[in-house]
C-alpha cells in the first residue's frame, strides 16, 4: 500500500525546525501539487530552487515532517513567474502510481496537510484568525483558547465473501470506474463493527456475520484512517442496491474478478488477497 515505504523512515512529530538549502518544498494548489518527473520518477523542488526568485522564502513556511531525517516544510504562496524550469503543478492522483513511492506518500501526506491548514485559519468557534502552535501540530485560537488538531475521519473498507464469490461494487457518480468493495465512514457512538453491518445494509441490503478485522490504512486522498474487515455473507444473497451511493454491486467469483495488483490501496489488497485464495 501506498503508506508501505520500508526501508525508509516516516517521522510525523512536529518540529519545528529552520529549513536548509537542501530542505523539500511542497506546494500545492487546489488539488494539484507541484513537482519534477526525472528518469528516476518525482522529485520536489528544495529551497535552494526558490531562494534565488524569493529570498524571503526562509521566513514563511511550516513544518511537516520528515522521511529519512530529510525535513520536509509546506509554502503556501509561490507566484507563477518563480516556478523553477522543470517544475509543473500536477493532480493529486499521481500520488497512486508515480514512484519512488516513498516520495509519493510524503506528496500525498503532505496534501492531506495543506488541505487542514487552510481549512482552519479562523476559528470556528469565534471567528478570529488562529495561529500555529510553535511546541505541537496544533491551530490555536488566542480569543478563545480554541484548540484543533488535524482532521482523521474513521471508515470502513468491507469485503463481504459467500464461499467462493466476493461482492464487488462500482461507485455511482465518480470518475472512479473500477470495481471497489464497500466502504462508508464510522458515525457517533458506532463501534467499527456496527459501521460494517449498518453500511453494508445501507449500500447493498444484505446481512453478514463472522466480522474480523483485517489491517489498516492512512488514506490521506480523503483524510481518512481506513479499516479493513471481511465478513460472511448471511441468508438471502439478493442485492438491494443504494442507487445514490452505488451504481453496481454483483457477486463475482474468486477466479472470474478482474481486478490487477496496485499498490496504493487497501480495497486492492483485500480484493487481490480474496482473489489469491488467501481469504
Amino acid at each position: 500500500m501506498i503508506q508501505d515505504i520500508e526501508p525508509h523512515v516516516y517521522r510525523n512529530e512536529y518540529m519545528p525546525i529552520p529549513p536548509k538549502p537542501d530542505s523539500y518544498v511542497l506546494y500545492y494548489k487546489g488539488a494539484n501539487t507541484l513537482l519534477h518527473r526525472t528518469e528516476e520518477g518525482i522529485e520536489f523542488p528544495r529551497f535552494r530552487d526558490l531562494e534565488p526568485m524569493n529570498p524571503k522564502i526562509y521566513e514563511d513556511y511550516t513544518y511537516l515532517f520528515s522521511i529519512d531525517q530529510e525535513p520536509y516544510y509546506l509554502i503556501e504562496q509561490i507566484p507563477k513567474e518563480q516556478i523553477p524550469s522543470g517544475f509543473m503543478m500536477e493532480h493529486k492522483e499521481v500520488f497512486r502510481e508515480l514512484d519512488p513511492q516513498y516520495k509519493a506518500f510524503a506528496g500525498i501526506t503532505g496534501y492531506q496537510l495543506y488541505r487542514w491548514y487552510r481549512s482552519n485559519h479562523f476559528c470556528g468557534k469565534c471567528g478570529a484568525v488562529m495561529r500555529k502552535d510553535e511546541k505541537e501540530r496544533m491551530m490555536y485560537c488566542d480569543k478563545c483558547r480554541n484548540m484543533v488538531y488535524p482532521k482523521l475521519s474513521p471508515a470502513v473498507i468491507v469485503g463481504i465473501t459467500d464461499g467462493n464469490r466476493l461482492l464487488m461494487s462500482q461507485y455511482a457518480g465518480r470518475e472512479f470506474k473500477k470495481y471497489a468493495l464497500i466502504a462508508g465512514f464510522a458515525e457517533i457512538g458506532e463501534s467499527l463493527e456496527d459501521t460494517v453491518r449498518r453500511e453494508v445494509m445501507e449500500e447493498v441490503g444484505l446481512h453478514v456475520k463472522n466480522i474480523r478485522y483485517y489491517k489498516s490504512q492512512p488514506w490521506s486522498f480523503t483524510d481518512s484512517l481506513l479499516m479493513g474487515f471481511y465478513c460472511d455473507l448471511d441468508g438471502d444473497d439478493r442485492i438491494t442496491l443504494e442507487e445514490d451511493e452505488l451504481s453496481l454491486a454483483k457477486w463475482i467469483e474468486r477466479e472470474d474478478i478482474p481486478t490487477k495488483p496496485s499498490r496504493a490501496s487497501l480495497t486492492n489488497e483485500m480484493i487481490m488477497r480474496f482473489k489469491n485464495g488467501l481469504e
